[in-house]
C-alpha cells in the first residue's frame, strides 16, 4: 500500500516493483486499513470496459489474519446463502429479492417474503474497524445514510414488519460487534431507537481467504 485517495483510488506497488492504482469498491473510512506499507490482496481482470486493471480485495495483516474492503461483496455472498436458507435466523422464506425501494428514497438491500409469513426487511452493514482486540465496530465514520437506515427498519418494525439489521464482520480476527457511538453518536442513537422500536439485529462472520469469502458463525453484539 501506498495511498488510498479520492475515496475509490489505491496506488499499490506490485511484488515486481511496478506501481499501479487500484479501485478502491469502499466508500468508508478505512480506519486502521489504509496505511502506508500494510500487504494487500488485488484482484487483476481484463475487462476492456474498467479503466483500473486491478481492484483491491483484501488487507493481510501478515498474522494469519485478513480483512476483506470490498463493501460490495457481503451483499452477493449473504444473497446466495439467503437464497439457499443457510441463515436460520432468516430461513423459510420463498423469496429473497435485492436492492427494493421502500420507505422515503431508500432501497432495503433485501426484502424477504413467503405467503403466511411477515415480510422482512434486511439491511446489511459491511463491519471491517476493529480497535480491540476480537471487537469489531460500526460505523467506522459519520454515516448520516446509515441512520436513516435504522429510521427506516425501525418504521417497518412499528408497520408490523419483520425489520432486520445484519452486521457481517468482514475480518477474520474478530469474534463480535459493537456500535462505535463515539465514532457517530447520532448512528449510535438511531441504533437504539430502532432497537425499541424491535429491529432485529443478527452478527455474523466470515472465513476469508484470497478465493473465498464465505460466512461462517453467528456472533454476539456487544450492548
Amino acid at each position: 500500500m501506498l495511498r488510498r485517495y479520492k475515496r475509490f483510488l489505491a496506488d499499490m506497488v506490485l511484488e515486481d516493483g511496478r506501481e499501479v492504482t487500484a479501485h478502491c469498491a469502499n466508500p468508508g473510512s478505512m480506519m486502521g486499513l489504509k496505511d502506508p506499507g500494510l500487504r494487500c490482496w488485488l484482484e487483476p481482470n481484463d475487462d476492456p470496459k474498467k479503466k483500473l486493471k486491478y481492484g483491491w480485495r483484501l488487507v493481510d495483516h501478515e498474522n494469519g489474519h485478513l480483512t476483506g474492503v470490498d463493501t460490495s461483496l457481503p451483499n452477493r455472498m449473504l444473497r446466495a446463502e439467503l437464497m439457499a436458507g443457510r441463515v436460520p435466523e432468516l430461513s423459510g422464506y420463498d423469496l429473497v429479492r435485492p436492492e427494493v425501494p421502500y420507505a422515503a428514497k431508500s432501497r432495503v438491500d433485501f426484502l424477504m417474503q413467503s405467503p403466511g409469513r411477515r415480510d422482512a426487511y434486511v439491511e446489511v452493514k459491511s463491519v471491517t474497524l476493529s480497535r480491540q482486540a476480537g471487537l469489531g465496530e460500526f460505523p467506522d465514520s459519520v454515516t448520516a445514510r446509515g441512520a436513516k437506515h435504522m429510521g427506516d427498519l425501525a418504521e417497518m418494525a412499528r408497520q408490523g414488519h419483520r425489520a432486520v439489521v445484519f452486521f457481517l464482520i468482514q475480518r477474520t480476527d474478530c469474534d463480535r460487534v459493537s456500535i462505535a457511538a463515539d465514532i457517530d453518536p447520532a448512528y449510535a442513537a438511531a441504533f437504539d431507537a430502532a432497537m425499541q422500536a424491535g429491529v432485529e439485529v443478527i452478527a455474523y462472520d466470515c472465513a476469508i481467504t484470497p478465493e473465498a469469502v464465505t460466512l461462517r458463525h453467528c456472533v454476539p453484539v456487544d450492548p
